[in-house]
């Protein structure tokens, strides 16, 4: 059994790629930086604990966890949760380059698998009605850093610079399914 310790829609899409049979299980867990924690160490520990809570209600099934955290001048960029500070987030990276932290855990037991991908954004220099149009047409008050690049959000970029296209949507597919091959899946 392969379980994906998220809520997020945008997990579930992705994982659905790979079409391996899978359920997804809510991880409830704090999700509050540590003091001192760098945005790598903060999604490499959010990753692992969300796989080891729902790992500890199915001991049996491998469990994947993930989590994503945008940094700009070493501070990490949350989810807008609203239109004012979608803006102000893009107004902030306008003509900046972001760097998107994004690791996945896969936990069975005391078996454990994990990596953490980098990607970096490089902005446009942005004006601010282009940014009120970007986030009053695709609303992405859930996303870190305030767009979706599978969608319009990919119009605000000059490059993006990774080795996996999919780590900056919220898991990084590549990575995952290298760590299932090791854990022993058939992919493709």
């Amino acid at each position: 059994m392969l379980i994906l310790a998220s809520t997020s829609r945008y997990r579930r899409e992705l994982l659905q790629r790979l079409r391996l049979p899978f359920e997804c299980a809510s991880p409830g867990i704090d999700e509050t930086p540590l003091r001192a924690e760098s945005p790598p160490q903060l999604v490499r520990r959010l990753a692992q604990a969300k796989a080891d809570a729902v790992a500890e209600r199915f001991p049996d099934a491998w469990v994947i966890g993930s989590d994503q955290a945008a940094e700009l001048d070493g501070q990490v960029l949350g989810k807008p949760g609203g239109r004012e500070a979608a803006i102000a987030q893009l107004t902030q990276m306008s003509g900046r380059t972001v760097r998107f932290h994004t690791a996945v855990c896969l936990r069975r037991g005391a078996h454990e698998l994990a990596t953490v991908d980098l990607t970096q954004v490089h902005f446009r220099t942005l004006a601010a009605d282009e940014i009120e149009r970007y986030v009053d047409a695709e609303q992405p008050f859930d996303c870190a850093g305030s767009f979706k690049c599978e969608g319009l959000g990919i119009s605000l970029f000059e490059a993006i610079e990774n080795r996996d296209p999919t780590a900056l949507i919220g898991l990084p597919l590549i990575a995952l399914s290298g760590l299932l091959r090791e854990a022993g899946y058939a992919l493709p």
